[in-house]
């Protein structure tokens, strides 16, 4: 099958690995305390448990959104200018791109199990069921135009067909990923985001309800 380690995205795993060492922001703390669901600090196998609900936050966040929520509270830096470099550009790099690959990295083969215990978690879970099914925009189009039947493709592309839980499961044990047509690694909130830019619906805002919903 190849050296998996020969994908451009283990830079950012990499990179991703030192930052979260690094101190950083007003406090020049690291994200040593930041707890992801398994406790202060501890990374293996907390994707796999995203999303879910966070006392301290107050929401249930995804893997981003906790990252960001870790870097304003713990280190002290700034949402409104992480939220600027959310996305890595042909010019510059992403923090929150690379923590996210190198947090995701730690649950490579892992199976996917977010909790859905407290009714905040089970809300998502429903306000992301309606969410994929609504049609809205110019095109009036829904998550389900593209992934609610089964044999669809985008010119070449095969859609996956969410309903077929080996094909959810390929998709969203996939991200984040290196993609080659935009020489960069993308995390699932970069994917929503163009979704919905495909779409023609106004930019979604980064880790929103509605972003960690659909990802739920």
């Amino acid at each position: 099958a190849g050296d998996p380690f020969a994908n451009p995205g283990y830079l950012n795993v990499d990179r991703g690995e030192t930052l979260w060492s690094q101190p950083a922001g007003q406090k020049n703390a690291d994200l040593s305390m930041c707890d992801l669901g398994k406790g202060a600090g501890v990374v293996e196998g907390a994707y796999a448990e995203l999303p879910r609900y966070f006392e301290d936050a107050g929401r249930v966040l995804d893997l981003e959104g906790r990252l960001l929520w870790c870097m304003v509270h713990l280190q002290g830096r700034s949402a409104a200018e992480m939220i600027k470099n959310r996305f890595s550009t042909p010019e510059r790099t992403s923090d929150l791109e690379d923590l996210a690959a190198f947090v995701a990295s730690k649950s490579n083969g892992k199976k996917l199990a977010p909790p859905r215990k407290d009714p905040r978690e089970v809300a998502a879970y429903r306000l992301g069921e309606a969410l994929f099914f609504r049609r809205q925009g110019p095109y009036d189009m829904a998550c389900a135009s593209c992934h609610g039947e089964p044999g669809r493709r985008i010119r070449l592309q095969p859609l996956p067909y969410f309903d077929d839980p080996a094909q959810a499961r390929a998709v969203m044990a996939t991200w984040p990923a290196y993609r080659v047509s935009q020489n960069a690694l993308r995390t699932m909130q970069h994917r929503l985001y163009d979704c919905y830019w495909q779409m023609r619906l106004p930019q979604v805002d980064y880790t929103s309800d509605v972003t960690i919903a659909l990802t739920a």
